[in-house]
């Protein structure tokens, strides 16, 4: 039986995705909980209209993504913290500092969106990345000040 995606299902497909599955799979899981319609004319040509308005959606959020991205580029975080000899720090710089950091500079960041490669236990300069949408990173300086 053949049937439409309506969201991504890890084991089948993306939204969108024509796939073909045996007939109690769809009748009983797929359908029943809106993953999924049957792949008939009417349902195709409804899904591809759809799929026109979504992407249009997406086009527009992508780009309003990215100008946020080049606006968190562009910006220069100052963290005070304590630090001991050898400008080491007690303690370390984490995603959830930063994001209090950038939330106080005016930008509602998710803790989760930040990707540090290890968390900041030096004074000086560093980066992070800035997951802003699915394929939109920022990067974002930080320096580490003593207080």
């Amino acid at each position: 039986m053949e049937v439409i995606l309506k969201e991504d299902v890890k084991s089948l497909g993306d939204i969108g995705d024509i796939v073909n599955v045996a007939q109690g799979y769809a009748k009983n899981y797929l359908i029943p909980r809106g993953l999924a319609a049957v792949a008939d004319t009417k349902n195709v040509k409804a899904f591809e209209h759809e799929k026109r308005v979504i992407a249009r959606k997406a086009d527009k959020l992508k780009a309003d993504a990215r100008g946020l991205a080049e606006k968190l580029s562009s910006l220069s975080i100052k963290l005070k913290a304590k630090a001991g000899e050898e400008e080491k720090l007690f303690g370390s710089i984490t995603a959830m500092d930063i994001a209090e950091a950038l939330k106080a500079e005016g930008f509602e960041v998710d803790k989760k969106k930040v990707v540090l490669e290890e968390p900041i236990k030096r004074l000086g300069s560093h980066t992070a990345a800035v997951k802003v949408a699915r394929d939109v990173t920022a990067t974002v300086n930080i320096e580490v000040e003593a207080e």
